[in-house]
């Protein structure tokens, strides 16, 4: 199976268009949304065509596509609006020898670390920073910010293939990959 692994959107419609268009391009079989979808929270300037609306109607359409867990910008209110689940703090994938404790990272994060196996993976949004952190027991992942990146990274998102994760812009240049047993290979530093 095909991954798509996005977060933070926060309503940018200029954004989840090209998500959604990345989606197509990958040829993805699913779209795992790490939360932060319509609201753009009050930490943050209003993304580039901030239209909450238009991002829920984009969304709505490819509800068979996407699962998706809450972050700290979603609420009831949200679910209201949204025709696939968005409320669940986490969600566990098993894809090929990886378990993933997905979640949106206000709750569970590095410092705040869930339940684990030896070589299992957190991977959570929140921070905007794309990241593959190889700890002593456990993996950390990142797909940074789809819509307001920080600390200089892109706007992108992750492809989950065959025990192989790729950090993509928007172009779908590749920025970073870890496969199984690899370390972190960055596109980015070695330009």
């Amino acid at each position: 199976m095909k991954w798509l692994i996005a977060s933070d959107i926060h309503g940018s419609a200029y954004y989840c268009r090209q998500l959604l268009e990345a989606y197509e391009r990958e040829q993805a079989d699913r779209m795992l949304l790490l939360g932060d979808l319509l609201y753009h929270g009050p930490r943050n300037d209003l993304p580039k065509e901030y239209d909450p609306k238009a991002v829920l109607a984009m969304l709505n359409a490819h509800k068979e596509d996407i699962w998706a867990v809450r972050g700290n910008c979603d609420g009831e209110v949200d679910q209201m609006v949204l025709e696939f689940p968005i409320l669940a703090d986490y969600c566990i994938l098993v894809e090929g020898k990886h378990t993933i404790f997905a979640t949106h990272g206000h709750h569970f994060h590095e410092q705040a670390v869930p339940p684990h196996h030896r070589g299992d993976i957190l991977l959570h949004g929140h921070t905007h920073v794309p990241k593959c952190v190889e700890h002593e027991d456990y993996i950390y992942m990142n797909p940074g910010s789809t819509s307001i990146p920080k600390e200089g990274s892109w706007h992108g998102y992750m492809i989950l293939e065959n025990d192989r994760f790729d950090w993509k812009d928007m172009e779908g240049n590749v920025q970073m990959t870890y496969a199984a047993g690899d370390t972190v290979q960055s596109e980015r530093a070695a330009e």
